[in-house]
């Protein structure tokens, strides 16, 4: 069957459908049921919800696949069924059209695709192939169960936009493409919807548009901007906000607010009106009836929005720090003080003060190491550059924060003059304080490197303006004894990529070690941008080295330290521990950038003395 957008928009407005989701929850499909799932588990309500819309009145008639790709369905164990379930989403949603009565034309079918549910690479896991397959998966079960045409929604980045349009238009037919677009009337006026228009507009997509998350009111403004810059357009808002009442969602159900703000969409430019979640066949028969007699043509501009002019992007900012400036120039080192239990880190400011005074040059602070319960290390690392006048390194995890959180707490970091982050993505939380409490991981810390580095260039992940790029230091781990040396440079590598500046190795022993991995690196082509600070653990008895060589992952103890450990009273082991530190520090100074000394928690004086043995 060809299709064209085009033809049908001709003189008028195409209605659209609205909800499936939340329709099926409140017809008997659980809300916490895979929505998708019932292509084959209930069919007939599928198709029933279909019919009800084309009667009233919507001319296109999107299938139940919103979320039926390989991602979202593996959370069910249901990846196998991709193929399935959507090649019956879309029959059930053409059979419905084929004996629905008609005055000559039929409503189109629209196969439905949204994002993956999970971060691409480098926040998440999802590699650009692996996108594509996932995509192509989707799409080409659609178009085997007979679609007129294929509809990519709800998608927040435009990259992975990109990448599921440029893998449908493989099969040949029409494309619309909906960008949802929060509610902030500061990105509105700074045009966000005027670009994103020409960006997908230039790519090729038959129909732009968007949907979701703003109701009918908010989406005037983004309709109006994207109809300005490259013509007719889409527009599929939700009824209002959401509520969550009983743990499930409910939505506003004034369908004359929706008609009467249906008219001003078609007003602002958008030439096929229909809902998203939380609207049901009475919104499409409300916007029907309302749009019923509406002349192409009458076309007004709401509010007095300025687009600013696009601007070349700017390039990441450098670090601001002395710190940053030490590994950069010259050689820096830094001491990680532990945090104490509790609020009172008067131990630890005394520690940062008396190793300012031995010639450290900064201060790191872990971020719940080992998943126990500590201070925030940015509120810490605020409080030491206060009182004690030395630069922190704060240690920022992906345990505990999701995406929002992280970037939340490196504005905070940036507005409060912490400008070195040393980016790790965490101890699991079972080895922890609270074993039952849940780990976050949004991403890891390759992707939070390059949150960082988004960050430095004067946004956010989502690329809204933050003001001023906070110039961080972005730190990264690096393991020089890991067991597998090229899967850690090859990870190296990708952190380098992501925009990390400097890396803190796992603790080093033996100077062959370091050399081995320098040679990996330098085999690699990595050598100028591995600016390694050497992990350097002063240890304090063979019953902590025992333990680390043999419990602690990442951490390799040659035997000859071990063992001359074991061979000296306690009182004269940390003497020991400071020496092989001291000897290995001057060693390798030549072949890296820094040191970072990890000393006892209950001995960070032995840092200091690891320090004193060398002109830094």
């Amino acid at each position: 069957m060809s299709f064209s957008f085009t033809e049908r928009m001709e003189g008028r407005v195409l209605i659209g459908d609205g909800a499936m989701g939340t329709l099926l929850g409140e017809r008997g499909v659980g809300f916490k049921h895979p929505y998708d799932r019932a292509n084959i588990s209930k069919p007939d309500l599928v198709r029933t919800l279909h019919e009800e819309y084309i009667r009233a009145g919507a001319n296109l008639i999107e299938t139940n696949t919103f979320s039926a790709n390989r991602v979202k369905l593996s959370q069910y164990k249901l990846e196998e069924k991709v193929r399935e379930i959507n090649i019956e989403g879309a029959r059930l949603a053409r059979r419905a059209v084929d004996d629905a009565p008609s005055n000559g034309e039929k409503p189109a079918v629209l196969g439905a695709i949204g994002p993956l549910g999970k971060p691409l690479s480098p926040i998440g896991q999802i590699s650009h192939d692996e996108a594509e397959g996932i995509f192509r998966d989707q799409s080409e079960a659609l178009v085997e169960g007979g679609v007129d045409a294929i509809l990519l929604e709800t998608f927040t980045d435009l990259t992975e936009l990109r990448i599921a349009y440029e893998t449908a238009k493989e099969f040949g037919l029409p494309i619309l493409a909906y960008k949802t677009f929060v509610e902030d009337g500061e990105r509105l006026a700074d045009g966000l919807p005027v670009k994103v228009a020409r960006e997908m507009a230039g790519w090729g997509v038959e129909l732009v548009g968007s949907n979701c998350t703003v109701g009918p009111q908010r989406m005037v403004g983004i309709i109006e901007q994207m109809s300005a810059e490259i013509g007719p357009v889409a527009a599929m808002p939700n009824p209002g906000l959401p509520q969550i009442i009983d743990g499930t969602i409910h939505y506003r159900r004034d369908v004359g607010h929706f008609a009467e703000y249906a008219v001003k969409l078609a007003e602002a430019g958008a030439r096929l009106i229909g809902g998203c979640c939380g609207t049901t066949p009475e919104h499409t028969k409300a916007i029907s009836d309302a749009l019923r007699d509406f002349e192409v043509g009458d076309t007004k501009t709401y509010g007095n929005v300025v687009v600013k002019e696009d601007v070349e992007e700017e390039a990441a900012a450098e670090p601001v720090s002395d710190f940053a400036q030490r590994i950069e120039d010259g050689f820096a080192v830094t001491v990680e003080v532990d945090l104490p239990r509790g609020n009172d880190i008067s131990e630890v400011i005394e520690a940062s003060r008396a190793l300012k005074n031995r010639g450290v040059h900064a201060i790191d602070i872990s971020d719940g190491a080992r998943a126990r319960l500590r201070m925030h290390p940015v509120a810490v690392a605020k409080i030491v550059q206060e009182e004690v006048g030395i630069e922190v390194v704060a240690h920022i995890c992906c345990r505990d924060r999701n995406t929002i959180g992280l970037q939340s707490d490196l504005l905070s970091a940036a507005a409060l003059g912490v400008h070195n982050i040393l980016a790790i993505t965490g101890d699991p939380p079972m080895i922890g304080d609270y074993p039952e409490a849940t780990g976050v991981f949004d991403t890891d810390a390759i992707g939070l490197v390059h949150i960082l580095a988004e960050m430095n260039k004067g946004r956010d992940l989502a690329g809204n303006s933050i003001g001023r790029a906070p110039g961080f230091l972005i730190g990264a781990a690096f393991n020089p004894t890991a067991e597998d040396l090229p899967a850690e440079v090859q990870k190296l590598k990708r952190k380098i990529d992501a925009g990390a500046h400097a890396y803190w190795t796992q603790p080093v022993f033996k100077i062959d070690d370091l050399e081995r991995a320098i040679e990996e690196i330098e085999a690699a082509g990595l050598t100028d941008d591995a600016k390694l600070l050497l992990g350097l653990m002063p240890l304090r008895s063979a019953k902590q080295a025992e333990f680390l060589h043999h419990e602690v992952p990442g951490i390799n103890i040659p035997e000859t330290v071990r063992k001359g450990l074991a061979e000296l009273s306690p009182e004269d082991a940390p003497k020991y521990g400071v020496e092989v530190a001291q000897n290995l520090l001057v060693e390798a100074k030549p072949l890296v950038n820094g040191a970072y000394i990890m000393p006892p928690a209950s001995a960070p004086e032995l840092a200091g003395d690891v320090v004193e043995a060398m002109s830094v």
